[in-house]
C-alpha cells in the first residue's frame, strides 16, 4: 500500500513538474533503450543475451563506446548506427526543449502552479472570494490587510497575473463549477464571498457552494432588487447590495455624520483606539457560564458589551450585568484592540 502510494506521488510529481515535450523526449529515449535491448539478441542470435543488448544499447546511445560486447554482423552494425544517430538526435532535442522550457518560463510556471496546489490542499478555515472585479479587489485587499488566508477564484486569467496578495492564493476557473470550488477547498473553508458582477453567476455559485458545504457561511453580491430573495432562497447567509449600501451611507453622511464617523472608526482595524469586534465564547472557556458582572470584562478591561447573539440566533441589545454568558454565544464588544484581544483569549482558553 505504501509503495503504491509512493509510486503515485512520483508519477504526480513528474506529470506536474516536467513539461510534456521534455517528458515525451524521455519516453523516446526509453523506447530506444528497449528496442536495442530486444533488437541485438534478435539480430545477432542466441549468443547475445538481453543484458548484452541492454549494455550495448546504453554505451551506444550515450556515445561512450567502450567496445563491442560480441563481434557484430553487418546487420548488427547497421542497427548500431541507427541507435547511435537516434541517441544523438534525442539528446540534442532533449537539451533544446529543456533550455526552451527554462527560458520561456514554462518550467517555472509548472512549479509555481504545483506549489499553489500543494498550499491549497493544506488550507483549512480560510475564506474564498469569487470574482476579482472592482468590488472583488476591495474585498481581497481588505482580507490581505487583515492577514486573513483566502483563495481568489476568477475565470479571467489576466486578472490573476501578478497576484499582489501575500495572504491569498489564486485559482483560475469558473466559480460556478463544482470542481473549481473543490479545488479552492470549499469543504474546508470558513466562508465564501461571491462578488461576481452577474446576479445569475452569484446565484449559481451560492447554490453550488451550499450543496458542497452545508455549514459554509456565504455572503453574496446582488445587483437587482429581486436578486436578494433568490440568493437567500438558495443558501446565502448575507446579501450585499453595493448600490443600496452606498445610498444608505450617503444619507447617513448628511443626516448623522457623527454616527457614521464613529461606526467607520470602530469597524476599521487601523484605528486601535476604538474597535467593535465579534467574540465567540467556546464551550469550557473562562467566560462560559459566568455573568457579565462576574467576568469583569467591563470593570477590569473597560470593554463594553453592546449585544449578545445567543446560539439560537436571538440578539440581545445591551445586556445587563446579571446576563449569563452561555457557550457558543457571540459577544458584540466595543473597546481597544489590546483589550479585545484579552477578551478573545478568555473566550477561547479553558477555565483556570
Amino acid at each position: 500500500m505504501r509503495s503504491a502510494r509512493w509510486v503515485h506521488s512520483c508519477r504526480r510529481w513528474v506529470r506536474t513538474r516536467v513539461p510534456r515535450r521534455v517528458w515525451a523526449t524521455l519516453l523516446l529515449a526509453v523506447a530506444l533503450l528497449g528496442a536495442g535491448t530486444v533488437g541485438y539478441p534478435l539480430i545477432e542470435g542466441p549468443e547475445w543475451s538481453h543484458f548484452d543488448g541492454f549494455y550495448m544499447t546504453a554505451i551506444t546511445l550515450t556515445t561512450i563506446g567502450y567496445g563491442e560486447v560480441h563481434p557484430l554482423s553487418h546487420h548488427g552494425r547497421l542497427f548500431t548506427v541507427v541507435l547511435a544517430y537516434g541517441g544523438i538526435f534525442t539528446l540534442a532535442y532533449f537539451a533544446s526543449e529543456l533550455v526552451r522550457a527554462v527560458v520561456s518560463g514554462e518550467l517555472g510556471d509548472l512549479i509555481g502552479r504545483q506549489r499553489v496546489d500543494d498550499k491549497l490542499s493544506t488550507l483549512d478555515g480560510h475564506l474564498i472570494v469569487c470574482g476579482h472585479g472592482r468590488m472583488g479587489r476591495i474585498v481581497c485587499a481588505e482580507l490581505d490587510r487583515q492577514r486573513k488566508a483566502f483563495v481568489l477564484v476568477d475565470k479571467d486569467g489576466p486578472r490573476l497575473e501578478g497576484f499582489p496578495y501575500k495572504c491569498g492564493l489564486p485559482v483560475h476557473g469558473d466559480g460556478t463549477a463544482d470542481e473549481v470550488l473543490r479545488k479552492a477547498g470549499v469543504e474546508r473553508a470558513r466562508a465564501l464571498i461571491t462578488v461576481v458582477p452577474s446576479d445569475a453567476a452569484n446565484l449559481y455559485i451560492t447554490l453550488s457552494a451550499r450543496q458542497l458545504a452545508p455549514k459554509l457561511v456565504i455572503v453574496a453580491r446582488a445587483e437587482e432588487e429581486g436578486a436578494e430573495v433568490k440568493l437567500r432562497r438558495v443558501g446565502a447567509n448575507q446579501v450585499i447590495s453595493p448600490y443600496l449600501s452606498g445610498g444608505h451611507r450617503a444619507v447617513q453622511a448628511v443626516l448623522r455624520p457623527g454616527v457614521l464617523q464613529f461606526l467607520e472608526m470602530a469597524t476599521r482595524p487601523e484605528f486601535h483606539d476604538l474597535q467593535i469586534e465579534e467574540v465567540r465564547v467556546r464551550p469550557g472557556s473562562g467566560l462560559a457560564g459566568r455573568t457579565l458582572h462576574q467576568s469583569a470584562i467591563g470593570r477590569d478591561l473597560g470593554v463594553v458589551v453592546l449585544g449578545v447573539i445567543r446560539p439560537g440566533g436571538e440578539l440581545v441589545y445591551y445586556p445587563q450585568g446579571d446576563a449569563v454568558i452561555v457557550a457558543d454565544a457571540v459577544l458584540i464588544a466595543l473597546g481597544k484592540r489590546q483589550q479585545l484581544d484579552v477578551v478573545e483569549t478568555m473566550a477561547s482558553a479553558p477555565k483556570g
